[in-house]
């Protein structure tokens, strides 16, 4: 089963199309990673994958049912988003946000539990945020103040989570970090993870699976050595690049272009 499908996805701002009849497959178990250039509804798509946003035809399939007819805590068991450049109470600790990920467990006969307390001192843990989790999130650094969302995200436990620019503002060391972070909770914890990301060597070099939108639809999709190559960053982006592969995994490594007129060059991926 895929962990999260569209069937025939429009979206719109009002009277703006945004996203035009989208069939789009998640495959579950997996990272996938949305690229694209700035306003082709990259983030427009993962929050309508969310429920978020209501779509103005067709349908969003999570794990195979519709996820328009799930009651709102059952989709908060299921999946988690974390939006881009979210924002806490002024003096709210770690724990205190890491706790809120608990909310869709939580009603009037069920109070705070051992497994909800497991659950938030695990994904401290994960996200290496016990030892901040007494000072308050506004007090942190942008890479600590990112894990102690992300921990928010995992104490949610859900299978999928969906994340929208997560290394946006920071620094190199801090997006490797953060991309590390999620490629262990992939491979050790079998999280299906879905991306947003700019940095196309960083998107190539953590996805399983790519996803090229261009004109309001998917421009390609696969696996990175079998979609990035020169005609499609020249196609989506604009730019005229060299494409080689990375020395250190072996994954697509796109060196742009510039400085004046260029020659499209494409260093095969086998060498």
């Amino acid at each position: 089963m895929n962990a999260i499908e569209t069937k025939s996805l429009t979206l719109s701002y009002g009277e703006t199309l945004i996203i035009d009849e989208l069939d789009l497959t998640l495959p579950k178990g997996e990272i996938t990673v949305f690229i694209g250039s700035n306003g082709c509804g990259k983030s427009t798509l993962l929050r309508s994958l969310a429920r978020l946003l209501k779509p103005s035809e067709g349908s969003v399939l999570l794990e195979g049912g519709s996820i328009a007819k799930l009651p709102t805590k059952e989709v908060a068991k299921k999946l988690a988003i974390l939006p881009q450049g979210p924002s806490a109470p002024e003096g709210l600790t770690v724990l205190q946000l890491v706790k809120q990920g608990r909310y869709p467990y939580q009603n009037w006969l069920s109070q705070w539990s051992k497994d909800d307390e497991e659950a938030v001192q695990k994904a401290l843990k994960s996200t290496r945020m016990l030892e901040l989790a007494d000072r308050p999130v506004d007090s942190l650094s942008g890479g600590q103040r990112q894990r102690a969302w992300i921990a928010m995200t995992l104490a949610q436990d859900t299978e999928i989570i969906l994340l929208d620019e997560p290394t946006t503002y920071l620094d190199m060391t801090h997006q490797i970090e953060i991309l590390d972070l999620l490629f262990e909770l992939n491979e050790k914890e079998n999280r299906t993870i879905v991306m947003v990301l700019h940095d196309l060597n960083l998107a190539c070099r953590y996805a399983h699976h790519l996803v090229a939108i261009k004109d309001r639809k998917i421009h390609s999709q696969g696996k990175p050595e079998e979609v990035i190559s020169c005609s499609l960053v020249q196609e989506v982006f604009e730019m005229n690049c060299e494409v080689t592969v990375d020395p250190l995994f072996g994954t697509p490594l796109c060196i742009p272009h510039g400085r004046g007129r260029c020659i499209l060059k494409e260093v095969s991926m086998n060498g």
